[in-house]
């Protein structure tokens, strides 16, 4: 009974760490072997398995670095040397960065939403995961999930879409609470029109 009361506590009470508070030590090979089999344990109608992640880390997040510098530079106008900086380090901001890949495509009897879905739900998998071996991890979008030509660098295939990194590392300061829905505003009893 023990174990499903901190399982509950920890879902009650995770929150997404602030990304400029990861630092080192990141998740070890082992822990990132659970993490990834964790995160693939999500409803997946059909099988289909539709979504696949990308991991960075070490030397791979520097380089990655240059690649959205470069073609920051090339985007935005107003680039600056400070501004190139930030993109080149922003996969420094944590250990370990974990692309999560939707790979939905034409069905006949799964739409693609459910698929995407599927894969929405990797992502938070992820980030429990991450949660309970004690990492500070968030989930970010940001511009370079969406340019085109950062998904050829990635080499996402046509039919596939990133739909963010999770950034995962030790949390420097401990999470802040912000305000969560009154449940009572969120919910409903269904009843007969």
């Amino acid at each position: 009974m023990s174990e499903n009361l901190s399982a509950l506590e920890l879902l009650r009470t995770r929150r997404s760490a602030k990304i400029l508070t990861l630092d080192e030590p990141g998740p070890n090979e082992d822990q990132i072997k659970a993490i990834i089999e964790i995160g693939a344990r999500v409803p997946d109608h059909g099988k289909l398995v539709p979504w696949r992640f990308i991991l960075f880390r070490g030397a791979a997040r520097a380089e990655f670095g240059e690649i959205l510098a470069e073609r920051y530079s090339k985007i935005e106008s107003r680039a600056t040397d400070a501004s190139l900086k930030i993109e080149a380090g922003r996969f420094l901001r944590a250990p370990v960065v974990i692309g999560i890949v939707s790979r939905a495509r034409p069905h006949p009897k799964i739409p693609e939403f459910e698929q995407l879905l599927s894969a929405a739900a990797a992502a938070m998998n992820i980030l429990h995961a991450a949660t309970a071996l004690g990492f500070g991890a968030v989930w970010v979008t940001e511009w370079y999930a969406y340019d085109v030509e950062i998904a050829r660098a990635l080499r996402l295939a046509e039919h596939e879409k990133m739909i963010g990194f999770i950034y995962i590392g030790t949390r420097t300061v401990p999470n802040d609470e912000r305000p969560r829905p009154v449940i009572e505003d969120i919910v409903a009893d269904w009843t007969r029109p």
